[in-house]
C-alpha cells in the first residue's frame, strides 16, 4: 500500500476495570455528521458521546485530517440514559433481555437529534436535545411547580424566559412494539427520512416514524412447515439514496436485493447475489462459515459489503455471479474451526464497516484484533485495540500473525490467541478517517494523521 506510514492516535479510551455481562458494549453507530457517537450494551443502556472541537496550531506539515486548520476534539460523555428494561412474554413464557441490539441515527431536521434503539423485540425513537433556559414567573405555580391557591393570586405577569446552566435531555417520542414474533436483528432507516425496516430472523417489517401500532410486512420467508426451514435472514438495509431498494442477507451466505415498486410483499428479489459452492471444498462447516453476519451498501450505493466468519467480501449492483472482491480476515482459523465450534466462537457475528470514501474497509477479528483493507491494491493490516497499548495518545502499531516460516519479533502465534477478547461492533467517521472500536466493555477511538490506504500491512511494527 506504499511506503508511507500513518500516525493513528488514540483520542480517547473509555475503560472499566471489571468486566460484568450488563457493561459489555453491544452496538456502536455515529450520527450521520459524525459529532456525535453512540453506544449500546447488554445491559440496556445508551451512551452518547459528543466531539469537543478544539482549535489550535500546528506546525507546518503536521496537519490532521480532522480539519486543515488544526480543528480538532476528544469525544466526552455528552448522556446517557436507560433505553430498555427486561421483559417477559407472558404468552410464550420467555425472557426479553434488555441487551440492544442496534442504534441507528435519524438525519438531523432541527437542534434536536433523534436516534432508534432496539432490543430483541421493541423498538423505541428518542430525542436528545439541550436546554440553556427555563421558564420563571408562573401565575398559577410557585416557583418549586406547586399550584397556587387562586384566592391568593391578585396580578398577572408574563412568565419569562431564564439561562440556566445546560442541560441535555433525552425523551421517548414513539415505541414501536409487537411487529416481530423471532428477535430482532437490524434496523435501517429509509433515505426518505419518513420510514424505516426491521429485520428478524424470518421476515422484514416497514415503519412509519409516526405510527407505532402497526407497520407493514415486505418481506416473509416463513415455511407453512417449519421443519422445512432452510435459512433465516441475518442482516437487512436501506439502499443510501433509493428509497424504494433494500438488501437482505441470509445465513446461506446469499444476498437478495429487493424492490418495492415491483410488489408489496418482496419474497420475490429482484437481484439474487451469492457465489457458487466449490464441492471439493465442502465440509460439515461449510454453511456455518458462509453465513452472513453483516452487509452494507457503500456510500455511493454501487457496493455491497458483507462479512462471513472467515472473509469480507465486496459486491457489485451490476454483478450477480459472485463477488468482485474477497478479503481473507483471519484464514488461518480453518485448522481449528472443530474447537471454534465446540466453544462457540464459530457463530459469532462480526460487523463490517466501510471508510468514507469507500475505499477502505474496516471488519474485526480475535485477540483485540481488527483488520483493514485497502481495495486498490488489496493489501490487508491488522491493528490491535487493547488497553496496555492504546494509553491515550499513543500510536497504535500493526500486528502480525505467525503462521509458518520465519518468525519476527512481536509476531502472535496462532495458538496463543485469545478468543474471548473479540472484535464484534465497529464504526467509521461517515466523513473523516476515524474510527470507534468496541471491545468487551471498552470503547476505544483512533484518528489517522495521514490515510489508510497508505498503510503497508507488512510494515510489522512502524507506526500507522
Amino acid at each position: 500500500m506504499g511506503e508511507d506510514t500513518e500516525s493513528s492516535k488514540v483520542n480517547h479510551s473509555f475503560l472499566r476495570d471489571y468486566v460484568t455481562e450488563a457493561d459489555v458494549i453491544s452496538t456502536v453507530e455515529f450520527n450521520h455528521t459524525g459529532d456525535l457517537l453512540a453506544t449500546g450494551d447488554k445491559g440496556g443502556r445508551v451512551v452518547v458521546f459528543q466531539r469537543e472541537t478544539v482549535v489550535g496550531h500546528k506546525p507546518k506539515g503536521e496537519l490532521d485530517q480532522v480539519g486543515e486548520t488544526g480543528e480538532s476534539g476528544e469525544y466526552n460523555v455528552y448522556s446517557t440514559f436507560q433505553s430498555h428494561e427486561p421483559d417477559f412474554d407472558y404468552l410464550k413464557s420467555l425472557e426479553i433481555e434488555e441487551k440492544i441490539n442496534k442504534i441507528r441515527w435519524l438525519p438531523q431536521q432541527n437542534a434536536a437529534h433523534f436516534l432508534l434503539s432496539t432490543n430483541d423485540k421493541t423498538i423505541k425513537l428518542w430525542k436528545v436535545s439541550e436546554r440553556d433556559k427555563q421558564p420563571e414567573g408562573y401565575n398559577l405555580k410557585d416557583e418549586e411547580g406547586r399550584v397556587k391557591d387562586i384566592s391568593t393570586v391578585t396580578s398577572l405577569q408574563v412568565p419569562v424566559l431564564r439561562p440556566t446552566d445546560l442541560m441535555v435531555e433525552v425523551r421517548p417520542r414513539r415505541v414501536f412494539s409487537n411487529g416481530h414474533t423471532y428477535h430482532v436483528n437490524s434496523i435501517s432507516v429509509n433515505s426518505d427520512g419518513e420510514t424505516y425496516l426491521s429485520a428478524d430472523d424470518l421476515r422484514i417489517n416497514m415503519w412509519h416514524l409516526g405510527i407505532t401500532d402497526r407497520s407493514f410486512n415486505i418481506v416473509d420467508i416463513k415455511p407453512a412447515n417449519m421443519e422445512e426451514l432452510t435459512e433465516v435472514i441475518t442482516a437487512a438495509e436501506f439502499h443510501p439514496h433509493h428509497c424504494h431498494l433494500f438488501v437482505y442477507s441470509s445465513s446461506k451466505g446469499s444476498l437478495r436485493l429487493c424492490d418495492m415498486r415491483a410488489s408489496a410483499l418482496c419474497d420475490r428479489h429482484t437481484k439474487l447475489f451469492e457465489e457458487p459452492e466449490d464441492p471439493g471444498s465442502r465440509s460439515f462447516f461449510s454453511e456455518i462459515v458462509s453465513s452472513v453476519s453483516d452487509v452494507k451498501f457503500s456510500h455511493n450505493g454501487r457496493y455491497l459489503l458483507t462479512r462471513d466468519y472467515l472473509t469480507a467480501k465486496v459486491w457489485d449492483l451490476h454483478m450477480e455471479k459472485g463477488p468482485v472482491e474477497t478479503y481473507q480476515v483471519h484464514d488461518y482459523l480453518r485448522t481449528k474451526l472443530c474447537s471454534l465450534y465446540e466453544n462457540d466462537c464459530i457463530f459469532d457475528k462480526f460487523e463490517c464497516v466501510w471508510n468514507s470514501s469507500d475505499s477502505v474497509i474496516m471488519t474485526g477479528a480475535y485477540n483485540s484484533f481488527f483488520r483493514m483493507f485497502d481495495r486498490e491494491t488489496g493489501r490487508g493490516v491488522t491493528l490491535e485495540a487493547w488497553r496496555e497499548t492504546s494509553k491515550p495518545r499513543a500510536v497504535l502499531r500493526t500486528r502480525r500473525i505467525y503462521t509458518g516460516g520465519k518468525r519476527r519479533r512481536g509476531d502472535v502465534g496462532v495458538d496463543s490467541l485469545d478468543f474471548t477478547k473479540k472484535i464484534l461492533h465497529m464504526a467509521w467517521h461517515p466523513e473523516e478517517n476515524i474510527i470507534a472500536i468496541a471491545s468487551t466493555n471498552n470503547l476505544y477511538i483512533f484518528q489517522d494523521r495521514v490515510s489508510p490506504d497508505t498503510q503497508d500491512p507488512d510494515l510489522g511494527s512502524n507506526t500507522i
